[in-house]
């Protein structure tokens, strides 16, 4: 058997071979109860090092990984952030059609904006973190692509109205298909843990080698 440093390094050279693999999966994967026009968003982090570690962190650095908050665990991590945009289905997990890294201080609206272009005719749902009303006046007009997010509120405004909750609490009901898409891959794949990645390659294989496995086992097995 070859030495384990001699067997990371022939791993991370297949780095680049995995995004192309899970697209080749998904295009290969039945695409049953799959709604065309109902789109979800959202991200996830993948940590390298957590709070007290992540100020002086350097592994592969600048745009893949950086230093970040995120929110919804209200943590400072260094590392990267995976994002997906899935098409919802009806009898099952919600299909992913676009996924991306960025680094862990890049805004998920930012990230979301590279794939906007090729969303049209449908509806979008993403967390609050993506409530933008130009944008979204602008992808209504344009694209006839209706983006929904919960109500955030507005400065000086110590609550929501009754109205607002109830919209709000059907937004995140439409979109709790992909919370637990990234619960299951994370259940699956432990993807979210990465503090022994050394390397931008070992990342990369981190995380695609991951999700290769995660997307063959939905579109096959589940």
């Amino acid at each position: 058997l070859p030495t384990y440093a001699g067997y990371i390094q022939r791993l991370n050279r297949l780095c680049v071979v995995f995004a192309p693999l899970i697209e080749q999966i998904q295009k290969d994967s039945p695409a049953t109860d799959v709604s065309e026009h109902t789109y979800l968003v959202d991200s996830m982090p993948i940590v390298m090092a957590q709070s007290a570690r992540s100020g002086q962190a350097c592994v592969a650095e600048e745009q893949l990984a950086n230093k970040g908050r995120c929110a919804s665990k209200k943590m400072w991590y260094y590392g990267t952030k995976l994002h997906i945009v899935a098409q919802d289905r009806e009898n099952g997990l919600p299909k992913a059609e676009y996924i991306g890294l960025t680094g862990a201080a890049e805004h998920d609206l930012t990230a979301l904006r590279q794939v906007l272009p090729v969303l049209r005719d449908g509806h979008l749902y993403g967390d609050k973190i993506y409530a933008d009303q130009p944008l979204k006046d602008t992808l209504s007009k344009e694209q006839n692509l209706i983006f929904e997010t919960p109500v955030k509120r507005k400065k000086g405004q110590e609550s929501l109205t009754e109205a607002e909750k109830d919209f709000s609490r059907a937004v995140s009901s439409m979109r709790q298909p992909i919370a637990a898409l990234f619960s299951w891959i994370e259940q699956k794949t432990n993807i979210s843990m990465a503090s022994r990645v050394r390397s931008e390659d070992g990342l990369l294989v981190h995380v695609f080698g991951r999700l290769v496995s995660a997307c063959f086992l939905l579109a096959f097995y589940s």
